[in-house]
This record gives C-alpha cells, sequence and structure tokens, in this order.
C-alpha cells in the first residue's frame, strides 16, 4: 500500500511539473470585462525580425484588459531550452488551443512547423475562423515539398490549384513580394482608402493615425475579387538622419511623402478579404503588412488592428473607436535580424514579454 501511494504521488508530481513546464511555453491573459467576454484570441508570434514575440503580448494586454477577450500568445520555442527563440522555425507549442478559438492573430514568417502543430492551424482554417494577419504572414510559412502542408508556404507552385501562391495568397490575398518603401529609411504614415471612410473599422482613425517605422510592402494589385482596401501607405521621408532609437530616427510627424511610383499608386498596408480552403468553411480575414512592435507605438495602429477584431468577431465598434490604451511599458526593440548566439544568450522566457507596469 505504501509502494502505491508513493508511485500516485510520484505520478501526480511528474504530472504537475509538466503541465506547468507546457503552461510556460505560452502567455495567458484573463479577459476582464468588456464586449470581448466569452471568446477567445490566439495570438501567435514567430518572426525573425519585426519582434511579433514584443508585438503579440502587447496586443493581448489590450484586449483582454479593455475589451474582455481571453487570450493566449504563443512563441517559437527552442524545444532543448525552452527560451524563446525567433530564429527557431519548427516549434510554436499551444496551437492546440486554436481548437477553441473565436479568432486567430498570425505574425509569422517562414516557419517549417511539424504536421501535428500545422494541423491544428490548418483545422481553424477549415472551420473558417477568422484571421488577423500581420506583416510578415503574407510569407508565414516555407515548408518542404515533400511534406503534407506543403502548400502552405510562400509562393507555393505545386499541384494543388486552389492554394497556389501558399497562405499568404489563399487566406490573406497575397505573398511576399518586395520592400516597396525604403527599409529603415522610409516610415509608412496611413491613409484611409477611397470608400473606406465609412468602415467600422476606421472608426476613431483619421489620417496620419496609423504609423509606422516599417516600410511599406509591395502588393500585387489588383487584391483579389472582394476584398477591400481599408488603409493606404504613404511612404514618407525621414526628417533628420538615421539614429540608434528603436524607429531609426524615424517620427510619426515625419510628413513629406517620397514623390513618384512610390506613393502613385499608394500600396494597400491595411484590407479585408474572405478566403474559403479546399474542403473548408468561408471565412473573414484583416490583413495588414504592418504589424512591428515599433508599429504598435502608434496609438492609432493598436486601435485599427483591435477594431479590425471586433469586426471580424461582428462586435459593434464604438464611433470613436476601441479603446487602446497600453497597461504597462511596451518599450519595443528595433527590428532587425538577431542571428547566432543571440538569443540563447538573452535566456528570455515568454513571462518575460509581458508588458512591465507603470509605477
Amino acid at each position: 500500500m505504501k509502494h502505491t501511494s508513493k508511485l500516485l504521488i510520484t505520478l501526480f508530481a511528474t504530472a504537475a511539473v509538466s503541465a506547468s513546464a507546457a503552461s510556460g511555453q505560452w502567455l495567458d491573459y484573463k479577459g476582464k470585462k468588456g464586449p470581448g467576454k466569452g471568446k477567445k484570441v490566439v495570438l501567435i508570434s514567430g518572426d525573425e525580425e519585426y519582434r511579433s514575440e514584443e508585438a503579440m503580448p502587447a496586443l493581448a494586454d489590450i484586449l483582454s484588459r479593455h475589451h474582455g477577450f481571453d487570450c493566449r500568445v504563443v512563441f517559437p520555442i527552442d524545444p532543448k531550452s525552452g527560451i524563446v527563440d525567433p530564429n527557431n522555425r519548427t516549434n510554436i507549442p499551444g496551437l492546440e488551443s486554436l481548437a477553441d478559438a473565436d479568432l486567430m492573430f498570425i505574425a509569422t514568417r517562414f516557419r517549417d512547423l511539424p504536421e501535428e502543430q500545422m494541423a491544428h492551424i490548418d483545422a481553424y482554417l477549415k472551420r473558417g475562423g477568422p484571421v488577423i494577419g500581420m506583416r510578415t504572414a503574407t510569407h508565414a510559412f516555407n515548408i518542404a515539398g515533400n511534406k503534407k502542408y506543403a502548400h502552405y508556404s510562400n509562393g507555393y507552385g505545386g499541384p494543388k490549384k486552389e492554394w497556389q501562391g501558399g497562405f499568404g495568397k489563399l487566406i490573406l490575398g497575397d505573398f511576399w513580394l518586395n520592400h516597396h518603401g525604403g527599409h529603415k529609411t522610409e516610415s509608412t504614415v496611413g491613409i484611409i482608402a477611397p470608400g473606406a471612410e465609412e468602415h467600422p473599422t476606421t472608426r476613431g482613425v483619421s489620417n496620419g493615425d496609423v504609423w509606422g517605422p516599417t516600410d511599406v510592402y509591395g502588393v500585387r494589385l489588383p487584391l483579389p475579387k472582394g476584398s477591400q482596401h481599408i488603409i493606404l501607405g504613404q511612404v514618407t521621408k525621414r526628417e533628420g538622419p538615421r539614429t540608434s532609437d528603436p524607429f531609426f530616427g524615424m517620427k510619426p510627424t515625419d510628413d513629406e511623402a517620397v514623390e513618384g511610383r512610390k506613393n502613385n499608386p499608394m500600396m494597400p498596408v491595411f484590407w479585408t478579404r474572405n478566403y474559403q480552403i479546399p474542403d473548408g468553411k468561408s471565412g473573414r480575414t484583416f490583413a495588414t503588412t504592418m504589424g512591428s512592435s515599433t508599429d504598435l507605438a502608434a496609438a492609432g495602429t493598436r486601435r485599427i488592428l483591435v477594431n479590425g477584431a471586433y469586426w471580424l468577431l461582428d462586435l459593434e465598434i464604438p464611433k470613436t473607436g476601441t479603446k487602446v490604451d497600453l497597461g504597462g511599458e511596451l518599450n519595443p526593440s528595433q527590428y532587425s535580424f538577431r542571428r547566432g548566439d543571440f538569443w540563447p544568450a538573452q535566456n528570455k522566457r515568454p513571462t518575460d514579454f509581458r508588458l512591465k507596469r507603470r509605477k
């Protein structure tokens, strides 16, 4: 009997440790009061350059604190050390939480996830779950051609006709094209697209409110039938020298548009789209080629993203737009690639990416 008791205690302790270890691989946010109460949002980070590991916790904090959504942020995790490593393209634990999610944010870049993880994303899309795709989500996956989910790859050109262009094309409306604006030299100033002035997602947003030091991405025009441009990206000159601050010396007060083809026509940087994958239900997308953590320093950028979440979930957006005050210090990092031993040396866990509360 004693041996049985000891065995049960050991098994219980092992299970508890395993559960604790697993939960430490992501961040959960319990929703407070708000229209999103009872709804669940999963935010998927996983890019090497634009600091989605900082951006997604900031958005989850806003969505849960001000709007009532239960949120889970998942990260690229090194399976051996358990640290957050954006350069690890093959592991994002916690995607099973998509099974009962009401909304998915995704900002991954060239991920090659195992079948058991991709299956959760595939199942979510087959049921027509709404999607907010940010920045590098146009080229979210790069999966070898002999694998089950190779058709999700950026620019896919294989035998599955409906999937030509991959996840980016079928779900968001386009896949990776180019840097249209000057990388780290020309910022993005958001201009409400003609015809979108009365769209619910633009409530509380005026020209110039949406801003980011990320350059405008090029997209193939026209976007697929049924897409609607919401915000256009004015390619804007930096006034002054490049600096070492997180914005490379660019400021939201910069207002001189670059002359010539970069702004004629302006590229859409936010748009809506309906999607449907083979053997799946139809769903809606709110896509943006913005979304670095530095872009979220602008309240207008945060607001249109949260407005987009409301719109996808058929929630009424206030006339003045959604509340997007930060509950802590964002302190975004410069966007850049950090290679080699950078992330192992940082030794950061998901909990290190929660916003630090203001004193």
